[in-house]
């Protein structure tokens, strides 16, 4: 094992002790400056093999009795070392030796530890001191490359999100992009139909501008009248006016019904795609589903027939988008989901603590397996390429991060039905804590 995880770093060369070495001795050789940060030394044979340790509180506590120099001191040191000592194998790691201290180790702290070779021959000591002092270094240096993995996780996760709300922003762009080329389509037909009706009006006018002015000419001539008249009187039967006003007429209510639709989808982009405000702004979530149903009207419009059961919805607080993106991903996924021509019904209530909007569809269902993983990260049932299994775990994500919850229930060839609450109460809370 190398020396940095081990307890070779630890080792202090302390010369043992001769079991014959008198216990005075032994306790001048404590008070020397170079064993004064040792709470023991130790006792060794004479093939270095430890037989314990001796410390300085015992010695002290002899000493301490009346007479204690005089009827201890020519002693042996062996009649007063602790004969089990902890010994540790220099090979063991910092983890494994502050796991045998923390289970042999006796409180109060009298003593230190011996250290020995893989022969169980003696090779210095070691202090619970330094020993803690180096689990400590190892526990911060840990924490640092734990917090960086966090950083790197969290970073990781932020651009999976941002990845999953720009797939979606795609797929709401080119609805969007769809339902609007519709509205624009007869906008520009109208308006190139009002320049081919409207150009023959300017001939008529220019033709009665011509007798006007031949009328306010005092040289004008007979035969100058007679062709100004003629020419105004043919124009204006070839333009037939009172026939072209009904016509404008629709036309142009026709091209502002088409605005009015462009002026729609814009706005409902706008409150779809909106940034997140702060969360004490209360929301009425039915402004949310008709929002997300804009936005999705062209994915579902040839799959599924949409019923609206919407009730009266006290408001909360949330993040705007956010929900909008969890609602158009459960659309888009029942749209998806339908075999056919199918049926997609969206409903909201309130309850005494909870507002609540389940999406159910009529598609192919899924099965209990299937429903067990359904919020995981990067699980899809999808083809390779047309989902990236974010976007119900994200989904999970938001609800949850509002206080709420969202729930699934399904069965293989009925549909499936998704449930989501969030509480009523938390506009105040969060109104009083903002």
């Amino acid at each position: 094992m190398a020396a940095e995880s081990s307890l070779a770093r630890l080792l202090k060369p302390v010369a043992g002790l001769e079991p014959a070495m008198s216990i005075s001795d032994v306790a001048d050789r404590l008070l020397t400056s170079e064993h004064k940060t040792f709470l023991s030394l130790p006792v060794v044979d004479a093939e270095a093999r430890p037989l314990g340790l001796v410390s300085r509180y015992t010695l002290q506590d002899i000493f301490m009795q009346r007479f204690g120099r005089d009827l201890w001191g020519r002693r042996p040191v062996s009649e007063v070392m602790n004969g089990s000592p902890l010994v540790l194998s220099l090979e063991m790691s910092l983890e494994q030796a502050a796991k045998q201290i923390t289970a042999e180790l006796q409180y109060p702290i009298t003593e230190d530890f011996i250290l020995v070779d893989a022969g169980g021959r003696y090779q210095g000591l070691g202090t619970v001191l330094d020993l803690l002092k180096a689990m400590e270094l190892r526990i911060a240096q840990r924490n640092q490359v734990l917090r960086k993995a966090l950083v790197d996780l969290r970073e990781s996760q932020a651009q999976l999100v941002q990845s999953e709300k720009m797939a979606s922003l795609g797929q709401m762009v080119a609805g969007v992009a769809h339902e609007l080329n519709t509205p624009l389509g007869y906008v520009k037909n109208n308006v190139q139909l009002l320049d081919q009706l409207t150009a023959p009006l300017t001939e008529l006018a220019r033709s009665q501008a011509a007798l006007a002015d031949c009328l306010r000419d005092p040289d004008c001539d007979e035969q100058r009248l007679g062709d100004a008249l003629d020419a105004a009187a043919a124009m204006r039967e070839q333009v037939a006016p009172e026939l072209l006003a009904e016509d404008l007429r629709q036309l142009f209510g026709d091209t502002l019904y088409g605005l009015e639709q462009i002026g729609e989808l814009v706005a409902g982009l706008k409150d779809f795609a909106r940034l997140d405000r702060a969360m004490s702004e209360e929301v009425d979530l039915n402004d949310c589903i008709r929002s997300a149903l804009l936005i999705a009207r062209n994915h579902i419009k040839d799959k599924a027939e949409v019923v609206q059961q919407l009730g009266e919805l006290p408001r909360v607080a949330c993040a705007p988008s956010q929900i909008n993106q969890v609602l158009l991903n459960l659309l888009t996924n029942a749209a998806q989901a339908t075999v056919g021509f199918g049926r997609i019904q969206i409903k909201s209530w309130a309850e005494a603590d909870w507002v609540c909007i389940s999406v159910q569809d009529s598609g192919c269902g899924m099965a209990p397996d299937v429903v067990r993983r359904i919020f995981d990260p990067f699980f899809t049932t999808k083809p390779v390429g047309e989902g990236t299994g974010l976007g119900l775990s994200i989904s999970y994500k938001i609800i949850q991060d509002h206080g709420g919850s969202i729930r699934v229930a399904s069965e293989v060839g009925r549909g499936t039905r998704f449930l989501i609450r969030l509480p009523r109460v938390q506009a105040r809370e969060m109104k009083r804590s903002a």
